[in-house]
């Protein structure tokens, strides 16, 4: 569910087709993301799922599984 989530709002940010989308899709390499598109889609994951990132954790994010399996962790959180 997280993963589907997540290739939504990928989808949406870089119009791509969501089936382009693996868990091995790097978010800069693959999707062409430059820093105000991570800050942009952070702040989408922020809102869908009800979390905070802070910027020292978005660094560490590169791939569509760091971001769901980052996900889970804030979920998990609560």
């Amino acid at each position: 569910m997280i993963l589907e989530k997540v290739k939504k709002i990928l989808s949406s940010h870089f119009s791509v087709d969501e089936t382009s989308i693996t868990p091995e899709t790097n978010i800069a390499e693959d999707l062409g993301a430059d820093s105000l598109d991570v800050i942009d889609l952070l702040m989408s994951v922020e809102e869908e799922f009800k979390i905070e990132v802070p910027d020292e954790d978005a660094e560490k994010v590169k791939t569509v599984s760091q971001m769901v399996e980052y996900i889970k962790e804030r979920l998990g959180d609560r």
